[in-house]
């Protein structure tokens, strides 16, 4: 239940449901069921079916395919925090005998690693997992399509690869790990490796005529951490919501920031559409907007969960079709609706606690050889520069607790800012990375490189 300052306006609830009445309606779906998520909270449910007579509400199951590929994401990170791993490792280091061990982690959870997209074989979204019993199986003599890290190219075996990883360094299945470190302290008990009543079937919708056809419903084996995992509209509500706001029994926010940026080189086509994936998370840009989360499609279903993260609206698609309706524009379009009709509300502006007065002295206008740039210290604790005006570089710096800051983003993430001091302790110069900015352009008796012209500013006369 949501409470009257929560609910969305009656005009932004019709806007939703007229967008998903259209898709199910054009995209020929069995059904289709959505969830809006605004400041952390499921505030919107909506659901048209034309199959059994009765709109399936947020408890009913769906089929997620790849939206897991997030989950097993999270469940990799958290081994990177607790340092049992590190990214940069190579698979062989902690799984041995795959065939793939000059891979590392990241390119793995990045699909930067040259893995082919599928298995060999049969269709192993629509044959039993049986077939595929060990790993060998799944990537097969020759796994790699294209040298690691040069390109991004989606690979469902690696993700089976990175769920043997989590079994191998866990000592247990991929399904009890995730059950334990992720299902439960989110409170997701309608999220499941095999559907749990009430579940909606899965349906393949003849291309030409309106007959359906029913779906088999497999057990993927070693493939699960691939595209396994039923969920419902409430549960997905709820993960979206974590994946935005965090929480410290599983990931925290710092973390979920570097999934949501970009770590794999994209393909041109992908540029050109805005497109590029993180660590476990698509990335897109569209309509002025970042667009984070990830999409799903296994025979008998399509899945969708993107967040509009400036925006702090998330939208659940899901739909029991094999083909027809796209969700991924379907969720973009529910977030546009909300972010546009409803605008978010920002928290009101308040000082800082306590000021430092060695950091403050440092706020106000630099310039790095000619280009003024501004330092500002935010309520946050953390430091801003940027130009003065128009575009240019910008970054957030964190404090270190040792008198230097950080890099969060843009060209100085992880790079270091930190106060140049005189003898007598006042300051000379911002060192930003080696750019030396001074508080007069070229300033005279400041460390800058390569020295200032004794004469000075002058004109041509």
């Amino acid at each position: 239940m949501t409470t009257p300052q929560e609910e969305l306006l009656p005009g932004t609830r019709r806007a939703l449901l007229h967008r998903i009445a259209v898709a199910q309606a054009e995209g020929r779906a069995p059904s289709l069921v959505a969830a809006v998520v605004r400041d952390g909270r499921a505030v919107w449910h909506g659901a048209r079916t034309s199959v059994d007579g009765h709109a399936p509400d947020e408890q009913v199951q769906y089929r997620i395919g790849s939206i897991t590929k997030t989950f097993t994401a999270v469940l990799v990170l958290r081994l990177r925090d607790e340092g049992v791993l590190d990214l940069g490792d190579p698979l062989e280091k902690h799984l041995p005998g795959t065939g793939a061990g000059d891979i590392t982690i990241a390119e793995l959870l990045a699909h930067a690693g040259g893995l082919a997209a599928e298995t060999p074989g049969p269709w192993w979204e629509r044959t039993p997992g049986s077939l595929r019993p060990a790993l060998s199986d799944v990537l097969g003599d020759q796994p790699a399509a294209h040298p690691a890290g040069r390109r991004h190219h989606y690979s469902n075996p690696g993700y089976a690869v990175l769920g043997a990883l989590v079994e191998e360094l866990r000592g247990a299945s991929w399904e009890e790990v995730l059950r334990r470190e992720v299902l439960e302290p989110l409170g997701l008990d309608r999220t499941s490796m095999r559907p749990q009543s009430p579940a909606a079937g899965g349906w393949a919708v003849h291309p030409w005529a309106d007959v359906m056809l029913p779906e088999p419903t497999e057990d993927y084996g070693p493939m699960a951490p691939a595209g396994q995992l039923w969920s419902t509209t409430a549960d997905l509500a709820r993960f979206a919501a974590f994946l935005v706001r965090g929480d410290d029994r599983v990931l925290s926010v710092e973390t979920l920031r570097e999934m949501r940026t970009p770590a794999a080189p994209a393909e041109v086509a992908d540029l050109a559409a805005g497109a590029t994936y993180g660590l476990g998370v698509q990335i897109q840009h569209q309509n002025g907007r970042l667009l984070v989360g990830h999409s799903g499609s296994v025979p008998g279903f399509l899945a969708n969960l993107t967040i509009g993260v400036a925006d702090d609206v998330a939208v659940v698609v899901l739909a029991n079709c094999t083909s027809g309706p796209s969700l991924s524009q379907v969720g973009a379009d529910l977030v546009q609706i909300v972010a546009e009709a409803e605008p978010r509300i920002p928290e009101p502006w308040r000082p800082l606690r306590d000021v430092d007065r060695s950091v403050l002295e440092l706020a106000g206008q630099w310039y790095w050889g000619t280009s003024p740039s501004v330092l500002r210290m935010t309520a946050d604790g953390l430091l801003s520069l940027g130009p003065l005006s128009g575009g240019g570089r910008r970054s957030r710096f964190r404090p270190n607790g040792d008198g230097t800051w950080t890099g969060l983003e843009g060209y100085f993430a992880g790079e270091a800012l930190r106060a140049v001091r005189r003898p007598d302790g006042t300051v000379d110069h911002l060192d930003v990375g080696s750019f030396v900015f001074t508080r007069q352009p070229y300033e005279e008796g400041a460390a800058v490189p390569g020295g200032v012209d004794p004469e000075g500013w002058r004109g041509i006369g």
